[in-house]
């Protein structure tokens, strides 16, 4: 159980070497310095950063949360869904919270388990139709996590999500988890929303530069911080600053150097720091630019 951070604070050797013990602990890292020109987190789950990260203290810790991230500078939240349940239950804040929108979805790995697929993505629908839901998704595909006994009911998922988000006016969000590929043809095949979001980009500069290609839009997460993440940077490099977007998937894909513990939207000014140092840009000007995409993609927030 842990307390939002309240005060930035750089990481400590002493920081390093509890990493491992604190994602048991469920410690949130300290807060980054703040960044002068606000941005937007694209996709974060602040359902499940309550849940897993057990965010405790005086008050609702959906509000601590949201507060955190506004002395960040990160003043917009999109709530994504990943059922029906969370998916009700983003519609049902981003009501109540100017801050906040929210996306709608079965996940990918979420349709194979289900017994009645065409009843939820009814019920998704549903949700979708209404006004502060501004995105479809998380949907698509992951061949990391579902073997091939579930494939067709992804792929049926997704080509479902595609049509809800074309019969609505939304955004499409999409998970690709080692299906880049397979993504690309079902996106051609049943012609793609106006709107398309990469969640989580993973993929190398080829296939960035093929999805940049066709007018969508690559949203990096906390993975272009990784040591290991080389090719992803160079995907950073050649993203139209105009097609790119910032994202945590909290409570998940925490930035270097906080790898294993929660993440949270307060954490974007890391990533935001490693996609300007990637692309070139000056980062005031590149989260000026990130912040009117989301404009652009999923209209104004209030």
């Amino acid at each position: 159980m842990s307390h939002m951070p309240s005060a930035p604070s750089g990481p400590s050797p002493s920081d390093r070497r509890r990493t491992k013990e604190s994602r048991r602990a469920g410690e949130f890292p300290p807060a980054p310095e703040p960044l002068a020109v606000p941005v937007f987190d694209s996709h974060t789950h602040l359902d499940l950063t309550i849940q897993e990260a057990g965010v405790t203290g005086e008050g609702d810790p959906i509000d601590a949360l949201i507060g955190a991230a506004t002395k960040s500078g990160i003043d917009r939240l999109m709530q994504v869904g990943v059922d029906v349940d969370s998916s009700r239950w983003g519609a049902d804040l981003a009501d109540r919270n100017e801050q906040v929108l929210a996306a709608v979805a079965l996940h990918p790995n979420e349709a194979p388990r289900l017994s009645d697929l065409d009843e939820a993505l009814r019920q998704i629908e549903a949700l979708a139709a209404r006004p502060r839901v501004r995105g479809v998704g998380e949907t698509g595909l992951d061949t990391f996590r579902t073997g091939e006994e579930g494939r067709a009911a992804q792929e049926e998922s997704f080509r479902a999500h595609i049509a809800i988000a074309k019969r609505h006016g939304k955004a499409l969000i999409i998970h690709d988890r080692d299906a880049h590929a397979d993504v690309l043809r079902v996106l051609d095949s049943e012609g793609a929303p106006d709107r398309v979001v990469l969640h989580c980009f993973s993929g190398d500069a080829e296939f960035a530069a093929e999805c940049v290609r066709r007018g969508y839009y690559l949203s990096f997460a906390g993975t272009v911080t990784f040591a290991s993440a080389g090719r992803l940077r160079e995907a950073a490099a050649i993203t139209p600053p105009a097609q790119m977007m910032v994202e945590t998937d909290a409570p998940y894909l925490t930035p270097t150097p906080y790898r294993g513990r929660p993440n949270a939207s307060y954490l974007i000014p890391i990533t935001m720091r490693a996609l300007a140092d990637a692309s070139g840009t000056d980062l005031d000007t590149l989260c000026a630019t990130i912040s009117a995409n989301g404009d652009e993609v999923f209209g104004p927030w209030s």
